[in-house]
């Protein structure tokens, strides 16, 4: 094989979890959501001692991959979960979840009535910057998303994704170099900004954000543009640099923005403090 010649994944074959919940699991899937059952494996264990005879079942999830479930013979089964809304209350669990394409937010909207009309508890849409989606669970309490793709990903995605982790890793070292931890995002946002400075060649302590030049940020622009107090600059392809002599201040309504976008309104990174952030209304001060 020629080792110069960079791996590719090709998608993903399947997702896998435990199921303790036989017939449950194999209506839910092949009856509530239209998956046909694909491939069954039956073994017994799977080498060690220790490891349990099992059933290994395939759902067709679309596009050539599928949806998998581990059902061990005899395993006791864990404490029942309570019964939760399809909301991330448990962010840790939940943060295990698949998530599938549909094509158009009027087929979102399709699937939303058809599960609730088989007596599933669906959430409202909610959209995430770059797609819109709905949540609903499994009969194991397994977190479920549909979504929608809003708009196509673009290099600077790409480019700022790489960014913000960067700034994220850097923000944790000094942390762990104070023998602390990061406990809010805003010192991720600052240290972006920081970055971002840096590299624009300037020197800014605030107040002011820098914004991707994404369509999901626009109106935040927009609204900046248009008030004489503010200062809207490009100092790095890419991103926008609002700045003021006093506090910035912006309104989400005024704005137009989902609450999801609302909180996630400085991932382009941050110059100064955050004096108030609350559903509405946040306020950006001088560090």
């Amino acid at each position: 094989m020629n080792q110069s010649v960079p791996l590719r994944l090709s998608g993903v074959d399947h997702t896998a979890r435990p199921t303790w919940k036989l017939r449950e699991t194999i209506e839910f899937y092949r009856d509530t959501l239209g998956l046909p059952l694909v491939h069954t494996i039956s073994a017994r264990g799977w080498g060690p001692e220790s490891h349990p005879d099992f059933l290994h079942f395939f759902f067709d999830s679309g596009n050539g991959s599928t949806i998998a479930f581990f059902y061990y013979l005899g395993e006791p089964r864990p404490q029942e979960r309570p019964l939760m809304p399809p909301t991330p209350d448990d962010h840790v669990f939940d943060a295990t979840h698949t998530a599938w394409l549909t094509d158009s937010p009027e087929k979102l909207l399709a699937w939303k009535e058809m599960l609730e009309a088989k007596g599933v508890e669906v959430s409202s849409a909610t959209q995430h910057e770059v797609i819109e989606s709905i949540y609903f669970r499994d009969p194991n309490g397994y977190f479920i998303e549909i979504t929608v793709k809003l708009r196509e990903l673009q290099s600077l995605d790409a480019r700022d994704a790489a960014l913000t982790l960067e700034a994220a890793i850097t923000a944790e070292q000094i942390a762990s170099d104070r023998a602390g931890r990061v406990q809010e995002i805003d010192t991720v946002w600052q240290e972006k900004g920081r970055l971002l400075s840096e590299q624009c060649g300037i020197k800014s302590d605030g107040p002011g954000i820098f914004v991707p030049a994404l369509a999901e940020f626009a109106s935040l622009v927009d609204a900046a543009r248009r008030n004489s107090e503010y200062r809207v600059s490009q100092p790095s392809p890419g991103y926008f640099l609002i700045e003021s002599n006093e506090a910035l201040e912006f309104n989400r309504r005024e704005l137009g923005l989902k609450p999801a976008i609302w909180y996630g309104l400085f991932t382009g990174g941050l110059c100064g403090r955050i004096d108030t952030f609350d559903k509405d209304r946040v306020r950006i001060v001088e560090q």
